[in-house]
């Protein structure tokens, strides 16, 4: 399928539709990169183009020769993973301006951003984990583009773990008001089947909950719940 085809099916669904196939197919975490929430407007549905932060204080890490906005691939979301005890922002306002020029639809920041007012004012599409008014310098760098992350929830308590999950390059990331989910390469097309299924049953279930027919037996009628 190529990318054009499969970045539209995709588009079509809401994360939550598509965490919902996930969850079916028997992805545990059902893609969701939790606790990464839209703090500027738009959805985005796109491969993941991935940037590996660490620690400024980390001198054995490797060093990017350019900068990584300036290697971004059009059409892609950028994807970061900072340091969680990290308080500074990996991602500001220029930043949100040289992925537009580069043709970039978005980034997803497994950490902080700051100018906000910037990034709506330019209407580009940041999901993040909170904000700071710190800057990048001296506290982290980049380190590694197009390699694997491993996004870990935050603040999770020993007795309950939620899954991390890991975004390849590639991978499908796509964001909305509810939240950033990752879709392996590899599942876009069973993702896609089943969201449009799933959507097919939720639509039935509202027209019977809105006739009065109670939640628990619409939901024994087509999803099989009791």
């Amino acid at each position: 399928m190529s990318t054009r085809i499969a970045a539209s099916r995709l588009a079509s669904y809401s994360t939550c539709e598509i965490s919902d196939a996930l969850i079916k197919l028997g992805v545990g975490s059902g893609g969701l990169l939790a606790g990464i929430d839209r703090v500027s407007s738009g959805k985005v549905c796109a491969p993941a183009y991935t940037v590996q932060m660490v620690l400024a204080s980390d001198t054995s890490a490797p060093k990017l020769s350019e900068h990584f906005v300036d290697t971004a691939a059009a059409g892609s979301v950028i994807v970061i993973d900072a340091p969680q005890q990290a308080q500074n922002a990996v991602w500001g306002g220029l930043m949100s301006a040289g992925a537009i020029a580069r043709s970039a639809v978005g980034v997803v920041i497994s950490g902080r951003c700051r100018d906000l007012a910037e990034h709506r004012a330019l209407e580009f599409p940041v999901f993040a984990r909170s904000h700071s008014t710190l800057g990048q310098q001296p506290f982290t760098k980049p380190s590694a583009v197009n390699v694997p992350l491993v996004i870990t929830p935050v603040g999770i308590t020993s007795d309950y773990a939620f899954p991390s999950v890991t975004v390849e390059p590639g991978d499908w990331i796509v964001g909305d008001e509810d939240g950033v989910v990752c879709v392996p390469r590899a599942m876009e097309d069973q993702v896609a089947d089943l969201a449009e299924l799933n959507k097919s049953v939720d639509a039935q279930c509202l027209i019977d909950i809105q006739a009065g027919k109670g939640v628990q037996a619409t939901f024994a009628k087509y999803r099989g719940r009791k």
